[in-house]
């Protein structure tokens, strides 16, 4: 696994080691030796998998507040996302700045997001099927949203979206609580 650091702290694009033959293409999307050497403490406590059946599905922000120690690896299996992470830990040097990858089933590439800030995704292709390992479990106490669209980071999608739930299109604009 090749980590390449981001402007966030903590932020990695990975290019994983692809092992091609006659069958096809295997990859390993996590290990721990190689994440620790990496300078990386993750412990996985959750896998999911989110499945987006049309291109512009917008997806978050989604990030949990203390306790949870909420860091993601995620892998696009299928299909192509515009991700986008923004920081919100206090004293980082690059708080409430925002930085945007694009990974997809082809490139095979991850994206590791440090705990303390919230991340969103726009689909940009039908069938986009995305892995996520969680550094924490699932919190309903500890979880936070806030708009896709919220003038205080003037996020550069892409795209407008097409589809969000009805819970993301609630989300209020964040509050530095």
């Amino acid at each position: 696994m090749n980590f390449m650091k981001q402007e966030i702290p903590g932020l990695f694009l990975v290019e994983h080691n692809l092992h091609k033959d006659d069958r096809g293409i295997f990859r390993r999307t996590f290990c721990r030796d190689e994440f620790i050497k990496a300078g990386i403490d993750l412990s996985v406590a959750q896998g999911n998998i989110s499945e987006n059946f049309r291109k512009l599905t917008l997806r978050g922000f989604h990030y949990q507040v203390e306790p949870s120690k909420e860091s993601k690896v995620i892998t696009c299996v299928s299909g192509s996302i515009y991700n986008v992470v923004v920081d919100l830990r206090d004293q980082s040097p690059t708080q409430y700045n925002w930085q945007a990858l694009q990974i997809d089933g082809v490139s095979r590439n991850s994206i590791v997001i440090p705990a303390g800030c919230a991340n969103a995704f726009l689909t940009l292709e039908d069938n986009t099927v995305i892995h996520y390992y969680m550094g924490d479990s699932f919190n309903p106490e500890s979880y936070r949203g806030f708009r896709y669209d919220d003038p205080r980071f003037s996020i550069q999608w892409p795209y407008e979206p097409k589809i969000i739930s009805e819970k993301d299109a609630s989300f209020e604009n964040y509050l530095d609580v």
